[in-house]
């Protein structure tokens, strides 16, 4: 496939058979997917499995797709969701969540200073480990994939007031956390 197609009309082909368009889908989200999943388990292997799940459900649900929102928030979405779950089963096995994990996220590269970057990713990154899963989501959907607050809104299932709201909260516990590690 030549040029970048609109996901609209991936979805249209890949309903229609066509493997490749899937490839494409999976390529052009796979990297942010896997960080959404990782923010929020903590845990590499867990990611990769969430990861995995996240592109069968979308494959198996794309003739359910209205297209009433974007296609990114919808998968954004799932990914978020199939995470959450993924992490209460955890709890559920193992009756306590590990939070002690060393995490590695990369970050947009317009927050941060190109003089500083190395240290400025490290020292961000630590922060977010300290948030809540859904603050570190709403940090990473904003910051990271530069979606809008109405495009973060569907994936939390919230209003875009709500949303952003709780993007002001998480930067402040965000910028809290950076003093604290400071």
């Amino acid at each position: 496939m030549q040029g970048i197609i609109a996901d609209d009309i991936l979805v249209g082909h890949i309903i229609n058979g066509d493997t490749t368009a899937f490839k494409v889908l999976v390529e052009r989200y796979q990297n942010l997917v896997f960080t959404i999943a990782f923010r929020i388990t903590g845990k590499r292997e867990e990611a990769e499995e969430v990861a995995q799940d996240v592109f069968l459900k979308v494959y198996n649900s794309l003739a359910g797709f209205e297209g009433n929102a974007k296609f990114s928030s919808w998968i954004y979405r799932i990914a978020h969701n199939t995470a959450l779950t993924k992490i209460r089963n955890r709890k559920e096995e193992f009756k306590e969540l590990d939070t002690t994990g060393n995490r590695d996220y990369g970050l947009a590269n317009s927050i941060v200073n190109e003089a500083d970057q190395t240290f400025t990713k490290e020292y961000i990154n630590r922060a977010i480990n300290m948030l809540e899963p859904e603050e570190a989501t709403i940090i990473t959907l904003f910051y990271l994939a530069d979606q809008s607050l109405e495009e973060i809104a569907p994936v939390l299932n919230i209003e875009p007031n709500a949303a952003k709201v709780r993007l002001f909260r998480a930067r402040k516990k965000l910028r809290e956390k950076m003093e604290l590690i400071g």
